[in-house]
């Protein structure tokens, strides 16, 4: 017989997983948690934790609007009914080995062997302080969605995941896309730590650049990334209007 759990912890859990979700719903934005993580990751660019925290703090509500606006999209309810794991589904074993050369699958397989990095190892980082990030409630897996494709999007966007100012551009990137104010403040962070040397407005240029990028470029969030894996990286690029980051490839030229 399986083994019961105890009613007065399931509630429990269940009390947990209601005040997440609430969260996730709300509006309210914890500017102080927010400030604090930001001094702390714009003094360690590589301390990725503190970027989850801001994006707790400042991304209230953007993952019911983002969700929302999944089901109204072309072929989006059918991805929220799968709700597929993208990051387990990427780490499958060889789960990108298949993808042919020239493809935005084989460009995300070199962007894992040149850097180490691990689908499920960005999503361990985001566990790290928030055990409720697996809520098993759409919002959530919306949430963990967002965060499962940024490496996709370094690699769509030619924003590198292995330098500071790829990382600024692309959450300028990520703050047209989403609407989130987390994004936001770590692109503005970035930005203030450079505007006060002409080398440095080199740098904001090709932030802001990352912004008018994700303006212009088609809502990645609705993608089917199983499909979109398998396309040419220049076509894909076309079709979903990202533009070359012709100020960030001169910025770290410059650098």
């Amino acid at each position: 017989m399986a083994k019961q759990v105890p009613q007065a912890n399931r509630m429990s859990e269940d009390e947990m997983t209601q005040t997440h979700v609430a969260t996730l719903i709300s509006g309210r934005k914890d500017w102080r948690t927010a400030l604090a993580a930001l001094r702390r990751l714009l003094a360690d660019a590589d301390d990725t934790a503190q970027v989850f925290r801001i994006m707790r703090a400042l991304n209230a509500g953007v993952a019911k609007a983002g969700y929302d606006r999944l089901l109204r999209t072309p072929g989006g309810g059918e991805i929220a009914c799968r709700q597929v794991e993208l990051a387990e589904r990427l780490s499958e074993p060889g789960a990108v080995s298949g993808y042919a050369a020239g493809s935005v699958g084989a460009a995300y397989r070199s962007f894992l062997e040149e850097t180490g990095y691990s689908a499920m190892g960005l999503a361990a980082i985001s566990r790290s302080d928030d055990p409720l990030r697996d809520a098993r409630h759409p919002y959530a897996w919306y949430g963990r969605r967002t965060r499962d494709v940024h490496d996709i999007w370094h690699i769509l966007t030619g924003y590198r995941a292995d330098d500071p100012l790829g990382e600024a551009c692309l959450t300028a990137f990520s703050y047209a896309q989403t609407g989130g104010l987390g994004w936001a403040a770590i692109a503005a962070g970035a930005a203030l730590q450079n505007v006060s040397s002409a080398a440095g407005r080199v740098k904001v240029r090709a932030i802001w650049e990352g912004y008018r990028h994700g303006r212009r470029a088609a809502w990645l969030l609705g993608e089917e990334y199983e499909l979109l894996l398998a396309e040419p990286l220049e076509a894909a690029r076309g079709r979903l209007r990202i533009a070359e980051p012709v100020a960030y490839l001169a910025a770290s030229a410059a650098i």
